[in-house]
């Protein structure tokens, strides 16, 4: 928005009655804007009149300026909106499981582990490994062939002998055989949210989760 901080440009053109008291910075509208060019153009000199392009370029700059202003205001609405909406749908997620990238997770006292493989191409053979804290494979999931996607795994808790393991933290790997070659793909782990918390406006919500902790919403493959 253009403003005037001069009162001697007003006073020169008989606009001083227009002026607030107390205001150091007038705004410019629509209507002071064409009472200014009015009075220029009454007053201009007659020998060197305004060319008609300058005219033209003056009112052009005005609604130039007043048009920015318009969107800026536009765009801050439409930010409100998305960001009250944004909050919404992130509310509504608590109590639901989702899937995050991850390598570990915690194996609860009852119950088990279950998460999927992101698999950006079909591959053959593909299997999950469930390995104990020392880095020992204590179980692999075989899967077999499987095409691009989110193949779902699930681990009982159980060892490759049938054996319960103790609660705690396990680390899970994917592999597979793609184009002749053994790959290991990243493994999506299955999570519960437990609180939403909400940024500033313009910024990321993240989420609590049950075992991976804080948790930036972007990282959120899939909502079950």
């Amino acid at each position: 928005m253009n403003t005037i901080q001069d009162t001697a440009v007003y006073e020169e053109l008989g606009l001083s009655q227009g002026l607030q008291a107390n205001n150091r910075d007038t705004e410019l509208g629509q209507e002071d804007f064409l009472t200014l060019m009015t009075t220029q153009l009454r007053n201009q000199d007659p020998f060197k009149p305004m060319e008609n392009g300058d005219f033209m370029g003056q009112l052009a700059q005005f609604g130039a300026v007043s048009g920015i202003r318009d969107l800026q205001v536009a765009f801050q609405d439409l930010a409100s909106s998305l960001y009250a909406s944004q909050t919404l749908q992130a509310a509504g997620m608590v109590g639901h499981e989702v899937l995050v990238p991850g390598r570990h997770a915690e194996l609860q006292p009852t119950g088990g582990i279950s998460g999927a493989v992101d698999l950006p191409v079909s591959v053959a053979n593909l299997s999950v490994g469930i390995y104990d804290p020392g880095g020992q494979l204590i179980r692999k999931i075989e899967m077999g062939v499987q095409p691009a996607g989110m193949p779902v795994f699930n681990w009982d808790g159980l060892t490759t002998d049938g054996e319960a393991v103790p609660p705690g933290r396990y680390e899970i790997r994917a592999e597979a055989v793609n184009g002749g070659t053994n790959e290991v793909f990243d493994v999506l782990i299955a999570d519960t949210v437990q609180s939403v918390s909400l940024p500033p406006a313009g910024g990321s919500f993240t989420l609590e989760l049950a075992s991976a902790g804080e948790t930036d919403f972007s990282d959120i493959r899939q909502i079950r």
